[in-house]
């Protein structure tokens, strides 16, 4: 006999329901179910089947149905498959969708740089305060398993775990269910030693496997990801006489941008500045507000962009102390609108409702400042 798509319907509702009530399931209870629409006395037929097939026993003849051992094996199986094509689908998508951030912040960068005329430079996403969404163990030969965390956001991590001794399907089976109950939307911080006790006392002779695991979680959760800076322009500072007449502080500026992360600290929220447009994440720091005597004569306008699910990152743009603030900061208003908004945040906030009329940054067309989207001609100087 065949299991058609009503029969497994029918089966998965008689093993939730069981899980959730522990009591035998019958006929009237299924026939609530809101994906059926089906007859009492057709999902009556539908069990005597299931029944037949091994899938579904009869505790007392007065009772309901509860799973077999069979069924507990199947409805686990096609469970597992479907969370392996649910990652598998969602690793696809994440991977297409940073091959394109990554290309259109690499063009921003260059935009940037040739619209302002000063350095630029542009973070990849990181991922703050992100909550664990799913852990999914498999096994991939007697002495390694793979360890795939996918956190808030949808971002899809791989480690692969080394174990001494070969896991049956059940026990990682069991580890799945323990660690997705008592872990999922936990932010790093919230992992903490009670918890982490509670979770080697439950998994038992696979308490060992639990450290390993929670390091791949931490690694995938962490604030400590590897950034990746985006930079262009960065001869543009030999533009400027006030810039370049010091060969070493010139030469210093440009070592940092081929560097790249001697960058970061420029990109530090905790810089003292003017918070221009808190709204966007706008800081102007000036001179010796960047704390650093090799960047004296120089100011940075760094700018936040937000993608949603504790997803941020950064712009900054380098250049003179009489640098043109009004456009700089009308060419990143613009800018992180549009990230936010292909993105991002669609909340329905002020800022979004804005961006719907008119401008990406709630600006009219009309005034000084203003630049186009990316790839548009950048604003004449006046």
């Amino acid at each position: 006999m065949e299991l058609d798509d009503r029969k497994w319907t029918i089966l998965k509702a008689i093993i939730k329901t069981y899980l959730e009530t522990g009591d035998p399931v019958g006929s009237r209870t299924i026939s609530k179910f809101p994906d059926l629409n089906l007859s009492s006395a057709t999902i009556r037929n539908e069990m005597s089947d299931l029944e037949d097939m091994g899938l579904i026993i009869q505790p007392h003849t007065s009772s309901g149905r509860i799973p077999s051992d069979a069924g507990y094996r199947l409805y686990v199986d096609r469970m597992m498959q479907e969370k392996e094509a649910e990652v598998s689908q969602m690793k696809n998508m994440m991977i297409r969708r940073e091959d394109k951030l990554e290309m259109l912040l690499k063009q921003l960068v260059r935009y940037l740089a040739v619209n302002t005329n000063y350095a630029t430079m542009i973070t990849s996403p990181q991922y703050h305060r992100t909550k664990l969404k799913f852990i999914q163990l498999s096994i991939i030969d007697e002495e390694q398993i793979l360890a795939t965390v996918v956190t808030e956001g949808n971002v899809v991590k791989n480690r692969v775990i080394h174990i001494e001794h070969g896991l049956s399907h059940d026990a990682v089976l069991q580890l799945n269910i323990l660690l997705n109950s008592r872990l999922n939307g936990l932010t790093i911080e919230q992992i903490n030693l009670d918890t982490i006790r509670r979770l080697k006392e439950d998994a038992g002779i696979q308490s060992n496997l639990i450290s390993e695991v929670l390091d791949a979680v931490a690694d995938a959760i962490s604030k400590e990801d590897d950034m990746e800076v985006y930079t262009s322009g960065a001869t543009n500072i030999f533009k400027y006489p006030e810039l370049s007449s010091d060969t070493e502080k010139a030469s210093g500026l440009l070592e940092a941008f081929e560097e790249k992360k001697p960058l970061l600290s420029l990109l530090d929220d905790d810089e003292e500045g003017s918070k221009d447009d808190p709204g966007h994440g706008i800081q102007i720091s000036i001179g010796h507000e960047l704390g650093n005597e090799n960047m004296e004569d120089y100011s940075v306008v760094t700018a936040s962009y937000d993608l949603g699910d504790g997803v941020h990152g950064k712009i900054g743009i380098v250049g003179p102390k009489r640098m043109d603030y009004d456009k700089v900061v009308g060419i990143l208003k613009n800018v992180t609108s549009q990230l936010d908004e292909t993105y991002g945040r669609k909340d329905g906030s002020a800022d979004a409702g804005k961006r719907k009329a008119g401008r990406p940054d709630g600006s009219s067309d009309s005034g000084k400042g203003k630049a186009g989207r990316p790839g548009e001609a950048g604003p004449r100087k006046g």
